[in-house]
């Protein structure tokens, strides 16, 4: 009776055996002369391919009917993984590699920064609403559409992001959320420093319980292989030229249009940017990082231009911690948003912020400043949306 029910049943429909798919795009990618082999990359993808493996193989038994799951044992448990190293040397090209060869639809690729807004937004409409244990309701949400959910430039300077995320992670890994993050830190270095670290290191603690640590140890910043005349869009000194050198620039790409300036809204309050026509913005540094503005604002302003032209980039010192905090947020969301950045600046991108709170998350800055500048980054596609979800 058993065995003609199993005959009856209709098993799922395979999922693609991927085992070794991703060092094929890997040594693609270096046939068409994309990247460059490296020994620790490779090393990682890995670490990758085995998680990808081990993701197909739990979706297939999920996928069988149950009698036949009976007579087929559960795979292991899928551990996260969480990469850390320098700038530049190739963690979110492997995230995409993985990301993309992933066949699971309950996936989801965002910015660390991106994930955070939401989260502190989801937090404030349940206090509105007076809704108990708003983190719980929160990772119950997130598993009902989410399997796998990997993040891009971890990182904590935030005391309200460090007191959120031990809880909200540990109830992740309860429902089964895997995940996979990059980061220039590794977990115990952390929110350094930082108000009430005591209260954090329980998420490093439930972070290096569930996720495999590897470093990417890889011996350049391949950003700056890529380096392009800096001229063309990353002026200084700020002279007597600078002005005009932007306003050239804005003439160019507008057609010479009127400036006029143009007020954001961003939940419930506005930015304001001295000028904009179409797709491209013209501001300063201290309209977007002397004001008080976050990343909900600087994504908003990402989502709206494809080219933003900025003046007077000043040299910080670390009496402007948090115009310099201000401005990495800024730079994060113009390049993953692939947005063209005209400036002009007080000094190279190296010499910006060399000393003070922060200005070792500031390389990655100064390495995205460098790339941002690329032939290969100026030609582009401008996007609309950060994060991509299947």
């Amino acid at each position: 009776m058993l065995k003609k029910f199993l005959k009856k049943t209709r098993p799922a429909s395979p999922l693609p055996d991927l085992s070794g798919e991703l060092e094929r795009r890997y040594f693609e990618l270096i046939d068409h002369a994309q990247i460059q082999y490296d020994a620790a990359q490779h090393g990682v993808l890995a670490h990758l391919q085995e998680l990808l493996n081990d993701l197909v193989a739990h979706a297939s038994h999920a996928g069988k009917p149950a009698p036949r799951k009976f007579f087929s044992p559960r795979p292991p448990r899928c551990k996260s993984l969480y990469i850390y190293g320098g700038v530049g040397r190739g963690k979110s090209m492997l995230m995409e590699l993985f990301f993309e060869a992933c066949p699971l639809p309950q996936k989801r690729r965002v910015h660390f920064n991106t994930f955070m807004t939401e989260v502190h937004r989801f937090v404030h409409r349940c206090r509105q609403e007076k809704t108990p244990d708003a983190l719980l309701v929160l990772a119950g949400q997130i598993r009902k559409s989410t399997r796998l959910l990997c993040f891009d430039e971890f990182h904590v300077t935030d005391i309200a992001d460090a007191m959120i995320l031990g809880r909200l992670f540990s109830r992740l890994f309860e429902l089964g959320v895997v995940t996979v993050m990059t980061s220039n830190r590794h977990p115990n270095d952390l929110y350094q420093g930082g108000l009430q670290r005591e209260q954090f290191l329980f998420f490093i603690k439930v972070l290096q319980n569930e996720a495999n640590i590897l470093q990417l140890a890889a011996q350049s910043d391949f950003r700056l292989c890529r380096r392009h005349a800096l001229e063309k869009t990353y002026y200084t000194p700020v002279d007597s030229a600078a002005e005009a050198f932007l306003r050239q620039s804005y003439d160019e790409l507008t057609h010479s249009s009127e400036m006029r300036p143009i007020e954001l809204p961003v939940f419930g309050h506005t930015v304001r940017l001295a000028a904009a026509h179409g797709d491209v913005a013209y501001t300063s540094f201290d309209e977007l990082c002397v004001q008080p503005l976050g990343a909900a604002d600087y994504m908003k302003i990402a989502g709206q231009f494809s080219t933003i032209i900025m003046a007077n980039i000043p040299k910080l010192t670390a009496a402007y911690r948090n115009e310099a905090k201000r401005f990495v947020t800024l730079i994060d969301a113009l390049y993953e948003h692939k947005v063209k950045l005209i400036c002009t600046a007080e000094a190279s991108a190296q010499e910006l912020y060399v000393e003070g709170d922060g200005a070792f998350e500031f390389q990655r800055t100064v390495s995205r400043l460098m790339e941002m500048q690329s032939e290969s980054y100026l030609r582009s596609e401008h996007v609309r949306a950060v994060d991509r979800q299947a």
